[in-house]
């Protein structure tokens, strides 16, 4: 029996893309191994988001092709950089764009592989790479904010929402597989169900929370002014729905959103999360901010700290900006040097981590329920509503005398606090 490995890069997104393409092999009789050496077929699926990413997927691409198998290139990188690729690493056995995927198995064909049929990567065909407990459910692709920081658009093309149906077959699939946590994402989450009749993000929660089996239902991708007052009131009443708004901002000063096409000003998002916060009891804040964009100023950074120090956000991203081909910052001008956008991250993750730290003073003595995802040493670490499973967040740290499973349920107090985690004892 063949073998074949993967090498999945960038964001959950692209996992679930990872996750058909081994259901694909699979489903023609290949063997999955992680062991690079011993597969006979390497697909590496690339991210091609910002350049730190791209410079990524490229190194791996020549480990890759360090083992001598048969080397499959696809992923984000191919999808905007087909031709470059083909000609710069001839080496490799087969390029396949995100716009191929429907016609994935005509390129193994190609290759000499063994294909049953002539169809692309299926969702029902998916492997999970997630622990049997937990798994990503994607409900569209696309974007169609166009942002002008942001290559997405350009290699997703605009916002197309998933069939509700399709969706709600998938996650019960995924509950009859033992599944208790599913994270709904897409890169614009909260606009679901605009392509479609009567479907919006609101009524395909509904319809996930009749999956019993789903214990936990948590959201990513939140885009501000999406954010309607239904979607709130509802994660506010319904247990299931883990009250965590993954909410990227990218920025607090309202001539940097409007110049990087983001709808809604500073006023705007202060008056939203401060709504959050009052319906939603234990709410926990994510965002992403980037700093160094084309006009930003010292006192625009400064601005941002005191907005980051006044909402109060439990877990924050920050990147800097990368100056992106094809997209319309890429020729603005007041580009800002490499060094400063460096010394400006810097200042930002430190009032982060004051922020962090004092928000996670609020949770001392708070009992939590949650999700046993692994063991450090003699502690358990534990997912609840607190903290996403994508390691971006802190970690919950919990003792206990009593021997635990990962997948097991969990009931603990938060007894001692860090900058960036927590740590409890089970309740029993």
């Amino acid at each position: 029996m063949k073998k074949v490995s993967l090498i999945s890069l960038g964001c959950a997104k692209n996992l679930v893309d990872s996750e058909n393409i081994l259901g694909l092999f699979k489903y023609d009789g290949y063997e999955i191994t992680s062991n690079l050496q011993e597969a006979d077929v390497i697909v590496v699926n690339t991210c091609g988001f910002i350049e730190s990413s791209k410079k990524e997927s490229i190194d791996y691409i020549f480990e890759a092709l360090s083992y001598h198998k048969q080397v499959i290139i696809t992923g984000c990188l191919v999808q905007r950089y087909q031709k470059e690729l083909e000609k710069e690493i001839p080496e490799a056995d087969s390029f396949i764009a995100i716009r191929d995927y429907d016609h994935f198995n005509q390129f193994l064909k190609k290759m000499g592989l063994d294909t049953k049929d002539d169809k692309g990567l299926r969702d029902d065909l998916r492997v999970l790479s997630t622990p049997f407990y937990s798994a990503y459910l994607r409900i569209g692709d696309g974007c169609s904010n166009c942002c002008t920081y942001c290559a997405i658009p350009l290699i997703r093309g605009p916002y197309v929402s998933r069939p509700y149906m399709d969706i709600i077959k998938e996650a019960k699939e995924l509950a009859k597989k033992g599944v208790k946590e599913v994270i709904v994402l897409e890169q614009d989450t909260t606009k679901y169900g605009i392509d479609l009749e009567n479907q919006n993000i609101v009524t395909l929660l509904k319809g996930l929370l009749e999956i019993k089996e789903l214990e936990y239902i948590r959201l990513f991708y939140l885009y501000p002014d999406e954010i309607s007052d239904e979607l709130i009131d509802l994660i506010a009443k319904e247990k299931r729905l883990t009250p965590y708004f993954d909410i990227p901002i990218q920025h607090s000063e309202s001539h940097i959103l409007k110049d990087m096409n983001r709808r809604g000003d500073k006023e705007f998002l202060l008056s939203l999360f401060q709504k959050i916060k009052q319906r939603v009891p234990h709410a926990v804040l994510r965002t992403t901010v980037m700093v160094g964009f084309p006009g930003e100023s010292e006192e625009d950074v400064d601005k941002l700290c005191q907005f980051i120090e006044e909402v109060g956000f439990d877990h924050l991203g920050a990147f800097t900006y990368s100056k992106e081909e094809g997209t319309k910052a890429y020729n603005f001008v007041n580009q800002i040097d490499e060094k400063i956008k460096t010394e400006r991250l810097k200042k930002v993750m430190e009032t982060a981590q004051r922020v962090s730290y004092r928000k996670n003073k609020e949770h001392f003595d708070e009992v939590m329920e949650g999700i046993v995802v692994g063991k450090r040493n003699d502690d358990y670490l534990v997912r609840t509503y607190w903290n996403a499973p994508d390691d971006v967040d802190g970690h919950i740290y919990m003792h206990s005398e009593k021997e635990h499973h990962e997948g097991d349920n969990v009931k603990l107090k938060i007894k001692e606090i860090f900058v960036y985690d927590l740590f409890g004892e089970e309740l029993i």
